[in-house]
C-alpha cells in the first residue's frame, strides 16, 4: 500500500510547493481592479502592499501619501480602505478630490452599466467621468503643484 502524499514529502518540500503554488497565482492590486470591472488607473503607481479579504474588504498602503492628476486633482492618503465588489468600491476612505477650492472625500466609485463611465460619489453628489481617463496608472507625486496646497496643509481643510 502506498504512503499518503503528505508523508512522502518532507515539511520543507511541502512549504516550497505551497509557496510556488501561491505565487504562481498572485495578482497585483491593478490586476484585481480589472478583474472586478474597474480600470487599473484608479490607483497611482506607489502601492506598497495590499490586502483583500474574502468579504471584499480591502486595505491598500502606499509608500507615502501622494497626488495624481486626472481631470481633477486626487489626493491619496498613505492608507486606503473600502469594500470591493464587481464594478463597485464602497465604504471608501483615504481618497480625496479637489473640487473648486476644497478637498472632499470620495465615498464610492461605481462602473456604469454601459462600461464607459465611472460614477464618483461624494456625500449625496455623484459625478461621471470617462473610464478612459483611468486607463493608465498615473505617477504618484509628493506635491500637488502650484495650483493647490501641499499635503501638509490638508489637515487644516475639513472634508465636506
Amino acid at each position: 500500500m502506498a504512503a499518503p502524499f503528505h508523508r512522502i514529502l518532507s515539511p520543507f518540500s511541502l512549504l516550497l510547493l505551497l509557496f510556488l503554488f501561491s505565487t504562481s497565482f498572485a495578482s497585483t492590486v491593478y490586476d484585481i481592479l480589472t478583474e472586478n470591472g474597474l480600470p487599473q488607473g484608479l490607483l497611482p503607481d506607489a502601492v506598497k502592499e495590499y490586502s483583500l479579504f474574502p468579504d471584499g474588504e480591502f486595505v491598500v498602503e502606499f509608500s507615502k501619501p501622494c497626488y495624481a492628476k486626472f481631470s481633477l486633482l486626487v489626493y491619496y492618503e498613505k492608507k486606503i480602505t473600502g469594500k470591493l465588489e464587481y464594478g463597485r468600491i464602497s465604504n471608501l476612505s483615504g481618497i480625496q478630490v479637489k473640487k473648486f477650492f476644497i478637498w472632499v472625500g470620495v465615498d464610492e466609485i461605481v462602473a456604469s452599466a454601459d462600461d464607459r463611465s465611472l460614477d464618483f460619489t461624494v456625500g449625496f453628489i455623484t459625478e461621471k467621468h470617462p473610464v478612459s481617463e483611468f486607463a493608465e496608472i498615473r505617477p504618484c507625486k509628493s506635491k500637488a503643484g502650484t495650483s493647490c496646497r501641499g499635503a501638509e496643509s490638508l489637515s487644516l481643510i475639513s472634508e465636506v
